[in-house]
C-alpha cells in the first residue's frame, strides 16, 4: 500500500479559502469526512494544527497494528491513514495543515468564517469539527527549541530524510520506540534516551528496539544541544549522578507526548459536556451550521472508537449537505450506484 500520509502537506499559501465544508481535524474521522463530502459533490477543506495527516495515529502510534477497524483483521496505523487519504484524493480535498483554527464568526449570509493562526480565512457553507481529543500539540524538549527545524523534530513522517544521520530519540512511549525502530535501518546510529528505567511503550515495542541493537540510555535526559547552522551533537546527563556524556546527533526526535485541550474552540460558544462538544442525533452542535464528530463529541451512550467516528462524520456531512442546500436529499444514495 502506498503510504501517502508519509509526506507532510504544507499549509495552503492562499489566505482566503472558499469551500462548502470545512473539516477541523485531520485524524481518521476528518479524513473520512473529506471523502464523504467529496462523495456528496461538496468542496472540502481540512484544517489541522499538526503538520501531517492522521492526527493522533500519525503522531503517537503510526507503526502500531489496529484491530478494531471494520474489514481489517489488523491494519498498521500509517497504512490506515494512507488508505483514508487515498479514498478522499479523487475529490481534491484542500489541506490546511500546521494551522490552528482560532476564531469562528459568520458572514452577512450566515455562513461560518473560520480564521487560522497562520492567517488563512476560510468561508464555508458548514463546519464539521473532528478534533479528536482537541488541539494536539507536542510537549517541547526544554533543551531543544532553538534547534527546531535545524535538527530537532517531533515527527518522523519520512525515515529517508534522516538517512545516514546519527539520531537521538527522546522519550519512553510508543511513538519514541516506533520512531527508533523505523529509523534503525536507514540511520547511521540510533540512541534512545529516557528519563527513567520504566517505559510507557508496549513490551513488544521495547523488545523490538532491543533486538535491533539500539542503545537505550535510561535515568537520563538530553540537557543540551550543540551545533552551528544545524545540530551536530547533544549532551546526555544522568539524573542522579549528573554525569554528562556527549553523543553525535544530526537529528533529535522529541517524543515526549502531547498536550491536548479544546484550545480556542472552547471560546466559540459551543455547548460543552465535560470539555466535549455536545451534539444531537444529526451531529449538530448548538451553533448554526456547525457539526462535530468523533472523540471530541458527547451525547448519551457515546462510545469513543475510530469506527464510531466514521459513522458520526458521515451523519454530520450528510446533514451539513442539507443545510448548505435545502433542496439536497439527506440520504446520499449507495456508493455502488455511483459511476467510478
Amino acid at each position: 500500500m502506498s503510504v501517502l500520509s508519509d509526506e507532510p502537506v504544507a499549509t495552503d499559501a492562499s489566505r482566503a479559502v472558499e469551500t462548502d465544508v470545512l473539516i477541523i481535524g485531520a485524524g481518521p474521522s476528518g479524513l473520512y469526512g473529506a471523502y464523504y463530502a467529496g462523495f456528496r459533490g461538496l468542496r472540502v477543506a481540512v484544517m489541522d494544527v499538526l503538520p501531517l495527516r492522521g492526527g493522533q495515529i500519525s503522531a503517537m502510534y503510526p507503526e502500531k497494528p489496529i484491530f478494531d477497524i471494520a474489514g481489517f483483521p489488523s491494519v498498521r496505523g500509517r497504512d490506515l491513514v494512507a488508505a483514508l487519504v487515498a479514498q478522499a484524493e479523487p475529490y481534491g480535498p484542500r489541506y490546511l495543515l500546521g494551522e490552528r483554527a482560532v476564531e469562528l464568526t459568520y458572514d452577512s449570509d450566515g455562513r461560518p468564517v473560520v480564521r487560522g493562526d497562520q492567517g488563512t480565512v476560510v468561508r464555508a457553507g458548514a463546519v464539521v469539527i473532528t478534533g479528536g481529543v482537541g488541539t494536539f500539540t507536542p510537549r517541547p524538549l526544554p533543551a531543544g527549541e532553538d534547534y527546531l527545524g535545524r535538527g530537532q523534530v517531533y515527527f518522523v513522517p519520512d525515515a529517508a530524510a534522516h538517512a545516514d544521520h546519527d539520531v537521538v530519540v527522546v522519550g519512553g512511549g510508543d511513538s519514541a520506540f516506533d520512531w527508533a525502530a523505523l529509523l534503525a535501518p536507514v540511520a547511521r546510529s540510533v540512541t534512545l534516551v529516557h528519563r527513567t528505567g520504566r517505559f510507557r511503550a508496549h513490551r513488544a515495542s521495547v523488545d523490538k528496539v532491543r533486538a535491533l541493537g539500539i542503545e537505550i540510555i535510561t535515568d537520563s535526559e538530553v540537557s543540551a544541544l550543540h551545533g552551528d547552522d544545524r545540530l551536530e551533537r547533544v549532551e546526555v546527563r544522568h539524573r542522579v549522578t549528573r554525569d554528562t556524556r556527549p553523543l553525535p546527533a544530526r537529528t533529535v526526535v522529541a517524543a515526549l507526548g502531547f498536550l491536548a485541550d479544546l484550545g480556542p474552540l472552547q471560546h466559540w460558544g459551543l455547548a460543552l459536556n465535560a470539555r466535549k462538544i455536545a451534539v444531537d442525533t444529526r451531529m449538530a452542535t448548538n451553533l448554526p451550521r456547525v457539526f462535530a464528530a468523533g472523540d471530541i463529541t458527547d451525547y448519551p451512550g457515546k462510545v469513543r472508537l475510530i469506527s464510531v467516528g466514521f459513522g458520526e462524520v458521515a451523519t454530520a456531512v450528510n446533514n451539513a449537505a442539507t443545510v448548505i442546500d435545502p433542496e439536497a436529499q439527506l440520504f446520499p444514495g449507495h456508493s455502488t450506484e455511483k459511476e467510478n
